[in-house]
């Protein structure tokens, strides 16, 4: 026999929101609790990918110690910090789509989200760091090479003394906040 938890409410009662939640249903509340904050599928693709090319990152680190935000993956002495982005939290213009309940709330946090994205770049940029972003949906190879590249010309850079090209992948076009669909 299985017991109905408070969680799953016993199907006779109505469900009701532990206090401050947000989720408008038990279902609900348990898919979102379910979702990753790291270690995503496209994020451990990315890695696997960049790791078979011989690079050697930090994995879910602060590019800057005084920051309380992590990059998906650090590479600390060539200052490149990389983000995969899912694209219903940080807003993606191609894939968002608002949800029906509870919209006010979700349009208010993802452009949170989505101004805290533009003030890590902003603060990295300052601070000297390349800011390489993908969208969860983007293919794996091409970011890795974009990845790769950046990071070699980062290091041929130092060696030579000649400020690297920096090719900034923090897309200004998706920090505008989500749209409707």
């Amino acid at each position: 026999m299985v017991k109905s938890t408070p969680e799953q409410g016993s199907g006779t009662e109505p469900w009701t929101p532990p206090a401050g939640s947000w989720a408008s249903s038990a279902g609900n509340r348990k898919s979102m609790l379910g979702n990753r904050g790291r270690d995503t599928t496209p994020e451990r693709a990315l890695r696997s990918l960049v790791h078979a090319s011989g690079l050697r990152y930090r994995v879910a680190a602060k590019p800057l110690k005084a920051m309380r935000r992590t990059a998906d993956l650090v590479f600390g002495p060539t200052q490149v910090a990389v983000f995969v982005d899912g694209c219903f939290w940080h807003g993606c213009p191609e894939h968002f789509v608002a949800p029906k309940t509870n919209p006010d709330f979700w349009r208010q946090k993802i452009s949170r989200n989505i101004q805290r994205d533009r003030e890590t770049d902003a603060r990295l940029a300052e601070a000297g760091w390349l800011v390489l972003r993908f969208w969860e949906h983007e293919d794996s190879e091409a970011c890795c090479r974009s990845v790769v590249d950046a990071v070699a010309e980062r290091r041929a850079a130092q060696l030579t003394g000649k400020p690297s090209q920096g090719r900034d992948r923090s897309r200004p076009d998706s920090l505008e906040g989500p749209t409707q669909a």
